[in-house]
């Protein structure tokens, strides 16, 4: 981060939207100041798009009067309720609120409200870093106040609360999770006490709504290194409360000398490695749940060790029930990652064998127009730290690569259709909807996936004819 001055500080909000607001303020006789993330971003040299502005005194009436001042191009929007303003004006967004102060019950992490001084306003943020606060009034413009070293926290790497930590998180346990999220954002350290307070704190999360965990989760799977935030949830105890089918893959069981991997820090590993390729959420998502089944199935075999047969398609069905328990979309987004974690096997088997043509054309098919995210996932899988085996994979990974290329250009598998409908089928000969019909429509796709006939009509329709003469079907046309 950088040092920055009253002067620096100043330069920095020097838009026409901060002059506007303080000399606003100033004709009202309110102090007002940018605070929280806009300004720790500014130290920290972050694009920031979140402009919050506290006033000493109504927010709604700075608003309202800026609005009138700005004049064509700004729109202002007042919840009376909440005692907040909004205003956008030429793309940009600011929220205005009062100081206040808050008081909270232990059953609920809705505050009782008061108006305030700029100091209570302070003292209610969820971290020093956030409770930095810049003047915008013309006498202090550029002036910083933090009570708090949010500064010198902010060169330390640290995030902590300015008062008692186990208040902070127990009046809103929304803040735990805020507080792992920043630091994965930011790849800073959770300061020892504040850390010891999670943990005391943990069981409050179980107040938190189920769309709000989901959102902060979501914050951080999109953060350059994921697994960050999922260990820290991990040592303070969040995760089994939050998510018990990810902690369960956490640690190594050993029987007769023999003992598996921790199938959590390797879905972490995969994890890392995907976020590194791709910013796709739900990508990451479809990681962090690949091997999300084995403890269901895992089974200890004396002559084999531990095994953890079809895993992956234990895992494509708990992926709805994790979707739906977590209020993530149940839709096309779901379905996708339940695709990927019910796929991901498949590339890793064709590579470890010989890669042929109808394994190929099989997984091409299966996968559509998602074989490439899938490809990605499977690659990031690859965590042996047996080099010779692990290149010996990614070697053959570049030759399902290529065929897949090769196949798709020849063959035209990627999301088809047999050439030769049900409905002909029954038509040629004389069939209602029956076994009969679903056993060729099967044969004729098999016999293209394995590259028995071309993907095309005429020898579908070939095809067709001899296999019905074979289950004794007679034609009665064409």
């Amino acid at each position: 981060m950088r040092r920055l001055t009253r002067a620096d500080l100043a330069d920095l909000l020097d838009k026409k939207i901060f002059h506007r607001i303080g000399d606003t303020a100033d004709e009202l006789g309110l102090e007002c100041y940018v605070v929280g993330g806009y300004v720790r971003d500014l130290f920290l040299e972050r694009p920031s798009k979140d402009i919050d502005v506290v006033v000493v005194g109504s927010g709604i009436r700075l608003a309202e009067a800026l609005g009138q001042r700005l004049g064509r191009g700004a729109h202002v929007s007042v919840f009376r309720n909440f005692g907040t303003a909004q205003l956008k004006y030429h793309g940009m967004e600011v929220e205005f609120v009062g100081a206040r102060k808050e008081s909270y019950s232990h059953d609920s992490r809705k505050p009782v409200v008061e108006d305030g001084t700029l100091e209570d306003d302070q003292n209610r943020r969820d971290f020093t870093i956030n409770a930095l606060a810049v003047c915008l009034n013309k006498a202090r413009f550029g002036e910083l106040v933090d009570p708090f070293d949010g500064v010198w926290d902010m060169e330390d790497r640290i995030i902590c609360t300015p008062l008692d930590p186990d208040v902070t998180f127990s009046d809103d346990p929304l803040r735990m999770m805020r507080c792992i999220r920043f630091a994965a954002q930011l790849n800073f350290y959770i300061e020892e006490e504040t850390f010891r307070a999670l943990e005391r704190n943990k069981e409050r999360i179980r107040i938190i709504s189920r769309e709000r965990i989901a959102d902060e989760l979501n914050k951080i799977m999109l953060t350059a290194t994921p697994s960050k935030g999922f260990v820290e949830l991990s040592r303070c105890g969040l995760l089994p409360l939050i998510f018990p089918e990810l902690a369960a893959l956490e640690g190594v069981e050993t029987l007769n000398g023999k003992g598996h991997k921790d199938n959590f820090y390797h879905t972490l590993e995969v994890l890392d490695n995907v976020s590194r390729q791709s910013d796709n959420l739900w990508l990451r998502w479809a990681a962090l749940l690949h091997d999300i089944g084995k403890p269901r199935s895992k089974r200890f075999e004396p002559h084999i060790g531990w095994t953890f047969h079809n895993h992956n398609f234990i895992g494509e069905k708990m992926v709805p029930e994790i979707f739906r328990k977590m209020k993530l979309p149940m839709n096309e987004k779901m379905k996708y990652v339940q695709k990927l974690v019910g796929l991901h096997m498949r590339p890793i088997v064709i590579a470890d064998d010989e890669v042929t043509d109808s394994a190929v054309r099989r997984l091409l098919f299966e996968a559509g127009d998602d074989i490439g995210d899938l490809m990605l996932l499977c690659e990031a899988d690859i965590t042996s730290k047996n080099e010779l085996r692990k290149k010996r994979f990614l070697n053959n990974f570049q030759i399902v690569r290529q065929k897949l290329v090769d196949l798709e250009a020849r063959d035209r598998i990627r999301n088809f259709q047999p050439p030769v409908k049900g409905e002909e089928i029954m038509k040629v000969f004389g069939l209602e909807p029956s076994y009969e019909v679903g056993k060729l429509k099967t044969a004729i796709k098999d016999a293209i996936l394995d590259g028995v006939i071309p993907n095309e009509y005429e020898a579908a329709y070939r095809f067709m004819l001899e296999e019905g003469k074979k289950m004794g079907l007679v034609p009665v046309a064409g």
